[in-house]
């Protein structure tokens, strides 16, 4: 069965009302990086780096898949599909895709201080400041913060380099290292961009198709290309 990467960015689920990064009027716009996303920043201000979180996670689950997920999810009928995305949000798994790997974490785990390997679930959206895990230790997101390594991109370089075709959906490719996944996929792997904007594209040698529309109205037209 052919095996088909999908690739995904915060263009993926801002259809799902989800604030993206760079959106001016976002949920990041009336904070810092490094206020809220460094491993120095929950050191200096706990409360507010985990406050931040809880807001990001009453956000997601308030939130719906949109069409775009539907319709990755949708390919599993036809062909081996593999998720890589770098969203925190689990829209892909709840719109009923059963390979998702997170490059960035995942908002709705939480993970000790003290050991990273120690990842639990956690119920609704609140954290409390003083949440510890199975080990005793104070518990943080569950999120890659900026200055912290991808502990999840050699997983993502091995199931891109296995592809036999590659789809990029809203991502600008330009946050290091996950941009450079694209780059993984064989040169003669066909490579699909669904993105209304203008992704840095020039790390892509492979044959490149690319539909200039959102995600919630351009993947499903993807879809039935690919069926095709």
């Amino acid at each position: 069965m052919k095996r088909i990467v999908v690739f995904t960015g915060a263009g993926m689920s801002a259809d799902s009302g989800i604030a993206t990064f760079r959106d001016a009027d976002g949920l990041w716009a009336n904070y810092r990086i490094e206020e809220v996303c460094t491993p120095e920043a929950l050191a200096r201000n706990r409360a507010l780096v985990i406050e931040f979180y809880n807001m990001r996670r009453r956000e997601v689950l308030a939130a719906r898949p949109n069409a775009g997920h539907l319709a990755i999810a949708g390919l599993e009928r036809d062909f081996d599909v593999e998720v890589v995305t770098q969203n925190v949000d689990d829209l892909h798994e709840r719109a009923g895709s059963t390979h998702v790997t997170h490059l960035h974490g995942e908002l709705r785990k939480l993970r000790s201080m003290r050991n990273p390997d120690v990842i639990v679930p956690i119920e609704g959206w609140e954290q409390k400041l003083d949440a510890t895990g199975p080990d005793g230790a104070l518990l943080r997101p569950h999120i890659v913060f900026f200055g912290e390594s991808v502990p999840m991109f050699e997983r993502a370089a091995e199931i891109a380099a296995r592809a036999d075709a590659m789809v990029v959906v809203g991502t600008s490719l330009a946050v290091y290292p996950a941009a450079s996944l694209v780059r993984y996929a064989r040169p003669e792997v066909p490579i699909y961009l669904v993105d209304p904007g203008n992704p840095d594209v020039s790390g892509i040698r492979n044959p490149l198709t690319v539909i200039r529309k959102r995600a919630a109205e351009g993947v499903p037209e993807l879809a039935e290309l690919l069926r095709r």
